[in-house]
């Protein structure tokens, strides 16, 4: 079995220089929106505006990272991930152990394990206990570290298939840069197992645009500044963008939402659902362009990261499963290299596999919202979970341009649920004597 490589040079759909020009699925998003602005559900940021005034206020945000000004349990929280990162450079020890025979493969694996184990127990523990952290901090927090997870146990996987396909015996080699300029080129200087097993070579995996670990990372041959500055711009404006429309826009619209909800008022329930849809799924989308184009490239320009495929086209998604492997490239293909091919090799059948994928999904996004809101209800695994029969059914029943406008319905109503019911019950639990 060889090491299958999984990240190649290439530009993101929506930079300039892909070239790329398929957007019919944004034809379809345009009509149900005009649909639902027809509702007059989007003239409800207008009735806020002056209703209430003007609701951004930027000091506020602080407030949320920041309980006690003396205190930042979620910024220490994070600096201390630096920790596990140490602990498995200490395991790259045992890695060359393994490698003379000194200890076993089993013993190793359960020092991963073990180290793995605490990566994720160690932060919701932390959360649970430490009553001054935010929501939104621990969630921050908590993120990052569900990602240092995923990342070391892509490093140990792919060190082990190199191992087992007898790369263990090949020369040790000093990692140094993945390119060298030569005449305005980038020249690649491939290293071999185990001259990978180096802090340098860890350290740039941990803060490269990706979850899935290779020795050799293909390398773009300069920094392009302006690209760079592009990004920059277009980081803050639209963090400053989503931060005013949650302010302004949705903020208000949720806690009118909270009285139907407690009253079990069906109509004006569907009535708050859906004038929350709206500013729900353009801050969705908003979001997904900061981080996905506008944040990721940018680090991967800074880091000289030449894979820039973070996402497909999804908008163009004719069933939920092309959706849910396309929108969000690195964990697709995370869940594909570790989780889905191995359990098909081990004989587990493909249905089956695919829904222990999006089990191990489902628990994540339980995972990165009940701990920090320190209460479970498992809306978001459930919904989660409900996109297996909801992809049966598209899949079966419709296609095409219904199939499009099938997946983005889900989109556009599925979010502000799930929004709904988490506010609703936290309210209820932390505040319910006061309202």
């Amino acid at each position: 079995r060889v090491v299958n490589i999984c990240h190649v040079l290439q530009e993101s759909l929506l930079s300039s220089a892909s070239g790329y020009s398929n957007y019919r699925g944004i034809l379809n998003w345009c009509v149900i929106m005009l649909h639902v602005i027809n509702n007059g559900s989007v003239f409800m940021y207008l009735s806020c505006f002056c209703r209430y005034g003007i609701l951004v206020d930027p000091i506020q945000v602080v407030s949320l990272f920041l309980k006690d000004p003396y205190s930042w349990p979620a910024a220490c929280l994070t600096i201390g991930m630096n920790e596990f990162k140490k602990k498995n450079l200490f395991l790259l020890f045992f890695l060359n152990i393994f490698l003379q025979g000194t200890i076993s493969e089993t013993t190793g694996r359960i020092l991963h394990f073990f180290n793995l184990t605490c990566t994720l127990i160690f932060p919701a523990a932390l959360i649970l206990r430490v009553t001054s952290m935010t929501p939104v901090g621990a969630v921050i927090s908590l993120a990052i570290y569900t990602v240092l997870f995923l990342k070391l146990f892509s490093y140990q996987d792919t060190n082990r298939w190199c191992r087992e396909i007898g790369q263990a015996k090949a020369k040790k080699l000093t990692r140094s840069y993945s390119f060298a300029p030569c005449n305005g080129s980038a020249v690649q200087t491939h290293v071999s197992y185990p001259g990978n097993l180096t802090h340098r070579d860890i350290y740039y995996f941990i803060f490269a645009p990706t979850l899935c670990y290779q020795l050799n990372f293909p390398r773009s041959p300069r920094i392009r500044k302006r690209f760079l500055i592009r990004r920059l711009f277009e980081m803050l404006f639209l963090m400053q963008l989503l931060v005013g429309l949650i302010q302004q826009w949705m903020v208000p619209t949720i806690q009118n939402s909270m009285k139907p909800f407690q009253e079990m008022d069906f109509s004006r329930m569907v009535e708050r659902l859906l004038k929350l849809a709206v500013p729900n799924h353009l801050i969705w989308l908003i979001f997904f362009y900061w981080f996905f184009h506008s944040s990721m490239n940018f680090v991967a320009e800074l880091m000289q990261f030449g894979d820039r495929e973070f996402y497909r086209d999804w908008w163009n998604s004719e069933t939920v499963t092309y959706f849910w492997a396309n929108w969000n490239i690195p964990v697709h293909k995370w869940c594909l290299r570790h989780f889905y091919r191995p359990m098909l090799r081990r004989g587990v059948n493909r249905r089956l596999a695919q829904i222990a994928v999006f089990l191990g999904s489902a628990f994540f996004h339980e995972f990165l919202v009940s701990i920090p809101l320190k209460m479970f209800r498992l809306w978001a695994f459930m919904g989660m979970m409900a996109q297996v029969p909801l992809a049966w059914f598209v899949s079966r029943f419709l296609n095409g341009n219904y199939g499009n406008a099938a997946v983005w319905v889900s989109l556009i109503i599925g979010q502000p649920v799930a929004v709904l019911m988490y506010v609703h019950d936290y309210y209820v639990i932390h505040h319910g004597s006061s309202t």
